[in-house]
């Protein structure tokens, strides 16, 4: 597993230092007047830890024959989500019509779901399988939301995914990703040199989901899900409140919590790690206290949320009128 990190990180540094010239050619993204960034900065570079692990889980599924189906469906975790990367790579070249993209999403999460051992030991409860794509969608949309901060999206997953891959005793193939996503990071904290696009973001949304529905029990999974809640939070809960106030939920807006805090004048960095923190603290919390460490640490930084919303950034009505 350690081999497998490393070689992730090595190979993930050295695929962006030779693509770097490519995306910065056709990949450029512009900053506009809803960009956290200031100039124009290379995305799809996510592409890079994508075919790390696609490689890596291709190679392991290969050798792997012979081994038990929860096993396999960790080992091809990266697989099951290629296609959505795949689809926003176009995207990030070509903008692809929202329905396009959303359908290849629902393809993706029934895979997923179909492919857990929990769906299968309840299967027949239809109420439950529409539940599940509801919730694998989401994750994988508020993933992609949140990717709007140097270092955001990549160190909270980095984390999350580091924290499932213990639990799960996941195989190489995901350690191979924890460290072609570090080795991104390196690349994308600020000042930032290239981002991930909706090529790496969705695909990172699939693969946490996959680890989260591999669990052995619904608790268990429910507290997976929970590691990852600072991001996943901040996405529901802005969709939520735009909702409410009657905007349009898929239109480009700067009102997440780590957006308005930034506007209040907290650093890219600082806003990260405030992040990446809470996002540390319940997976450990996951691995030395389980599920009641877990659930009451993440009320605590719930309600941390909600001071930092209301005290610090900026008010949620004024960012919306700007």
């Amino acid at each position: 597993m350690v081999i497998a990190f490393l070689l992730g990180l090595l190979c993930g540094c050295f695929l962006l230092s030779v693509s770097y010239p490519f995306l910065r050619h056709h990949l450029l993204d512009q900053p506009n007047v809803r960009s956290s960034h200031c100039k124009a900065t290379p995305r799809g570079a996510g592409a890079v830890f994508v075919l790390v692990a696609t490689v890596a889980s291709a190679l392991a599924s290969l050798l792997s024959r012979g081994t038990d189906s929860l096993s396999l469906a960790l080992f091809i975790a990266p697989l099951l989500a290629f296609p959505l990367a795949l689809v926003g790579f176009l995207d990030d070249r070509h903008n692809l019509p929202a329905t396009w993209r959303y359908c290849v999403q629902l393809a993706t999460a029934l895979v997923v779901i179909l492919a857990s051992p929990l769906v299968a030991a309840s299967f027949g409860l239809l109420p439950l399988l529409v539940l599940l794509v509801i919730a694998v969608t989401a994750v994988i949309n508020f993933t992609n939301f949140m990717d709007g901060l140097d270092g955001l999206v990549a160190g909270c997953m980095a984390v999350a995914m580091t924290a499932a891959a213990i639990q799960l005793s996941a195989p190489w193939p995901i350690w191979s990703l924890v460290g072609a996503l570090v080795g991104f990071l390196i690349w994308n904290w600020s000042p930032a040199k290239v981002f991930m696009g909706d090529v790496g973001s969705t695909f990172l949304g699939a693969v946490f989901a996959t680890l989260v529905l591999q669990a052995s029990s619904w608790p268990q999974a429910l507290c997976l899900l929970l590691v990852a809640m600072p991001l996943l939070a901040d996405a529901c809960l802005c969709v939520l409140r735009r909702l409410l106030s009657g905007q349009r939920v898929f239109q480009a807006h700067r009102l997440h919590l780590f957006q308005r805090l930034h506007q209040a004048g907290w650093s890219h960095a600082r806003v990260s790690l405030t992040y990446i923190a809470a996002t540390a603290v319940l997976a450990g919390a996951l691995l030395v206290g389980g599920w009641p460490w877990v659930i009451g640490l993440a009320v605590v930084e719930l309600l941390l949320g909600v001071w930092l919303d209301h005290r610090v950034a900026v008010p949620f009505v004024v960012a919306s009128l700007r």
